[in-house]
């Protein structure tokens, strides 16, 4: 490790604390198509899921297995077709399907018994890869004339069986063939039992491995400029199904393949059913799925059944993070130092935006009832959010408490962003503008410049 990188790992390994704290217990359904096993890129993905199960995540493995399907029919001279986007599966197909099954799911165990020492699987003996027959199938029947003979949907989950052996530190691991009650076996599409199992397990998040950097952009007059190189970091479901109804529609929006819009769909209709994020992550980037899980930026597209945003009154819980988020400030001299004890006691001034739980900004209002007036003040928004309009949206929350409290002028004092509240109405007042017992409290070392907005 050359001298620069230990400050750099340190760095994102506290960074990563909260996800860390968060994920504990929790369940996610990781699924990939069996491009990934054909790759030679599998093992790296057996490493990550096992450092997730050891930090105690629960997880669930889905895995397809279209291109060992396709190489089993090959060699015995077969070919398939599709309608509908599924297999049409007769039974000479469908005995292909279970021979490339049954060999992923030994490439699997193989996988997860490897444990030498000074390798990523390590001291990784008591961690388990269950399965069974946990999916109930039906058959998909005839549409439009067509029979699909042995192609099926997921009709039920076993959750409880899956609860159980999750609970017991294991990994389930589950194959895209499900079983009817009368004892046949049916080939499913894996992202229709990654969706299928992610709501039954009402699992935290639904991971895809897609053979694309993400989603791109919402149709819209950007989006043929932008397409080859901007990725959607996140959507809301309504967001994600307007986006996969226009590629339907029109490939030239999009460029999406079918892996990725089978993925897209299956991960609105998760989101559909609870569950609350949906990822999807370029399955050619080593260790996506840490960048994904462990770091802001993430490496792909995330889904979300609501808005990631939440604006609202403060909270002592909150104490913590807004501190996080003011103490580099707080250092550069950018704002007043306040401390734990002054700001636990005004905490109830303030309000806070989270993103994804993670405070991103924050702002407090201190009114001066006499003069009809109120400071803005400890008006924060992290850098890491820049660009998503979360100063506004703070700005606005603030315009409206002061209004419910018939405050009639806001003002705020600054010494590094003046610009931005002149572009936001604000215009440059004086010392003697201010509330009586606001001029008194005034900072002449700190010389900062003082803006006022009628509301």
């Amino acid at each position: 490790m050359r001298p620069s990188q230990p400050a750099n790992f340190v760095s994102w390994f506290r960074a990563a604390a909260p996800w860390i704290h968060a994920f504990r217990g929790k369940t996610f359904v990781v699924a990939f198509g069996g491009e990934l096993v054909a790759s030679g890129a599998v093992e790296s993905v057996v490493q990550d899921i096992n450092l997730l199960t050891s930090l105690g995540i629960r997880v669930v493995i889905v895995c397809g297995s279209r291109p060992q399907i396709d190489a089993a029919l090959a060699a015995r001279g077969l070919t398939s077709t599709f309608s509908h986007g599924v297999r049409i599966t007769p039974s000479n197909v469908m005995d292909c399907v279970k021979e490339a099954v049954g060999r992923l799911r030994i490439e699997f165990e193989q996988r997860f018994s490897f444990g030498l020492p000074n390798t990523p699987m390590a001291q990784s003996e008591g961690v388990r890869l269950m399965g069974g027959s946990l999916i109930t199938a039906r058959p998909v029947g005839v549409i439009d004339g067509i029979d699909f003979q042995f192609a099926g949907t997921v009709r039920d989950v076993d959750a409880q069986t899956i609860h159980h052996v999750l609970d017991n530190g294991d990994i389930v691991c589950l194959t895209p063939i499900g079983y009817s009650p009368t004892g046949e076996a049916f080939n499913l599409s894996m992202e229709d039992v990654a969706a299928s199992v992610a709501v039954a397990l009402d699992a935290e998040k639904l991971i895809f491995m897609i053979d694309a950097d993400g989603l791109p952009p919402l149709p819209g007059p950007k989006t043929k400029r932008t397409r080859a190189h901007e990725i959607s970091r996140e959507l809301s479901a309504a967001e994600a199904e307007l986006l996969y109804k226009s590629a339907a529609q029109s490939t030239d929006i999009s460029g999406m393949s079918p892996d990725t819009m089978r993925a897209l769909d299956a991960t609105v209709r998760a989101s559909k059913g609870g569950v609350a994020r949906t990822h999807l992550i370029p399955r050619a980037v080593d260790g996506a799925l840490l960048m994904e899980l462990f770091s802001y930026s993430g490496t792909g597209s995330m889904i979300t059944e609501a808005g990631l945003e939440t604006l609202r009154e403060a909270t002592i819980d909150d104490v913590g993070g807004v501190l996080k988020l003011i103490e580099p400030l707080e250092a550069d001299g950018t704002l007043v130092r306040r401390g734990r004890e002054k700001l636990e006691a005004e905490i109830s001034q303030f309000c806070v935006l989270e993103h994804d739980n993670v405070i991103a900004g924050c702002a407090a209002l201190y009114p001066f009832g006499k003069e009809g007036m109120a400071e803005m003040a400890c008006f924060v928004v992290d850098p890491t959010y820049q660009g998503r309009n979360y100063g506004e949206q703070l700005l606005a929350r603030i315009e409206t408490l002061a209004r419910n409290a018939r405050v009639k002028r806001l003002f705020v004092l600054t010494t590094r962003t003046a610009h931005w509240f002149i572009e936001h109405g604000f215009v440059e007042g004086s010392l003697d503008e201010l509330p009586e017992a606001r001029q008194k409290l005034y900072n002449f070392q700190r010389q900062s410049k003082i803006f006022l907005k009628k509301i």
